[in-house]
């Protein structure tokens, strides 16, 4: 395998900044990235503060570690996550306090607000309960996710998975944003959620949203419900 240094110290900054921006607390939640031959996953038992890049644990997909640190005791819903969703490099867990709120009513966020399309769907769903790093966690996992990027696990915390370490850390605030946001609208009565039609287009304008030049498809451009970009003028104003 070759040299992981600079993923695994991705890795502690990324935990690092979940308990700083209040999306984690103490030494909850954990994150896997994807790597040749298997995952890298954080160790359990380790304050974030003071773990150190060879502490993090090499996986394989036949439930093997590498090294002297045991895994997570989540570490069962990372393979399986990663094994089954090759389009995600990333997993990450927290217990993120608005979500662990609604997972702990066992309640999906539906579409109040349009953001939740960043989660590649029109609803985060609540998984079933099952006891952590158990089998049974894992396939409530699954079945919560089923094609999103997204879902609160019951009674316990949410994921997020991601292709980038930086882009799922991002969709985990949003995810925490939006779950404050539902509660909100809970206090004051009910929210109205967006239709099915109007989230169809938002998930459309979502394939083409925060693209650079040379990132969105020209097809994509030319389609009304993508979002496009002006006229471009040159490298400078006149």
């Amino acid at each position: 395998m070759r040299d992981t240094t600079s993923i695994r110290l991705e890795m502690i900054a990324a935990c690092l900044k979940m308990n700083a921006t209040g999306l984690n607390i103490g030494m909850a939640g954990n994150l896997s990235v994807r790597v040749d031959g298997g995952f890298l996953v954080t160790p359990t038992g380790i304050d974030y503060e003071a773990m150190k890049p060879e502490q993090i644990v090499a996986m394989d997909f036949a439930d093997r570690y590498y090294g002297d640190f045991y895994p997570t005791s989540e570490w069962r819903f990372h393979s399986a996550i990663l094994g089954a969703r090759p389009d995600a490099n990333v997993v990450l867990h927290s217990h993120a306090l608005h979500c662990a709120i609604l997972a702990s009513c066992r309640m999906d966020i539906p579409a109040l607000h349009y953001g939740i399309a960043g989660a590649g769907g029109d609803v985060i769903k609540c998984s079933g309960y099952a006891p952590f790093g158990t089998p049974q966690l894992s396939a409530e996992a699954l079945e919560a996710l089923g094609p999103r990027n997204a879902c609160l696990l019951a009674n316990h915390g949410v994921i997020a998975l991601g292709t980038t370490i930086a882009k799922t850390l991002q969709l985990l605030q949003e995810i925490e944003f939006l779950a404050h946001h539902y509660i909100g609208t809970l206090l004051l009565g009910k929210g109205v959620p967006l239709t099915k039609a109007e989230m169809n287009v938002v998930l459309e304008r979502y394939k083409t949203y925060g693209k650079q030049p040379g990132e969105a498809r020209p097809s994509d451009a030319a389609d009304d419900c993508q979002v496009t970009p002006p006229q471009r003028g040159g490298d400078r104003l006149p």
